[in-house]
């Protein structure tokens, strides 16, 4: 192959490589990097879902900022106005960069609602404000419930969100097999 076409194959490669496809090779790279064996224990998923949470955790707390102080609401409206953008952002940019889910959008949008109002009724609403009617700052009482709410958001969707499906054997490959 001469050195011009390499050139081109390797353009066409990357052209090709979406943003999704590098963010994940990227935490694969880093949780491979990770010491004392632990590559074995934490999946790449878990680092992404840790970056774009944190992320979207900022806005959810920028937005409650605003929302609070700005315009002065209620801190219980103004969790509540945070949050939807926040998860809603949270969905598509998971869905997208960390777990590549191809799944039909509506299906999968229906359960993280349900997973959100879970989330939201006892850890943001539950301990956000129950430690803010107990006296807690509340961003300290934001951020304390934000731990309890991201190890259970995690969890719910990597196995129920966006699980991975295993396709059903097909039938004309079952009467084959007898």
């Amino acid at each position: 192959m001469c050195r011009w076409q390499a050139d081109r194959v390797e353009q066409q490669a990357s052209v090709t490589d979406s943003a999704a496809d590098r963010f994940t090779r990227w935490c694969e790279g880093v949780v491979a990097r990770l010491p004392w064996g632990l590559d074995r224990y934490v999946p790449a998923t878990f680092l992404g879902f840790a970056l774009i949470n944190s992320f979207t955790f900022g806005v959810d707390l920028l937005l409650l900022t605003l929302l609070h102080d700005g315009f002065d609401l209620p801190v219980w409206l103004s969790i509540t106005c945070a949050y939807i953008v926040a998860f809603g952002l949270s969905f598509l940019l998971n869905r997208t960069f960390n777990f590549h889910s191809h799944a039909p959008m509506g299906k999968q949008a229906a359960v993280y609602v349900v997973v959100v109002v879970v989330n939201y009724l006892a850890f943001i609403l539950g301990v956000g404000s129950g430690l803010t009617a107990l006296g807690v700052q509340y961003h300290v009482a934001r951020l304390l419930a934000g731990g309890c709410e991201a190890v259970y958001m995690y969890c719910a969707m990597r196995w129920i969100v966006f699980r991975k499906r295993t396709p059903a054997p097909d039938l004309a490959e079952a009467d084959t097999a007898r």
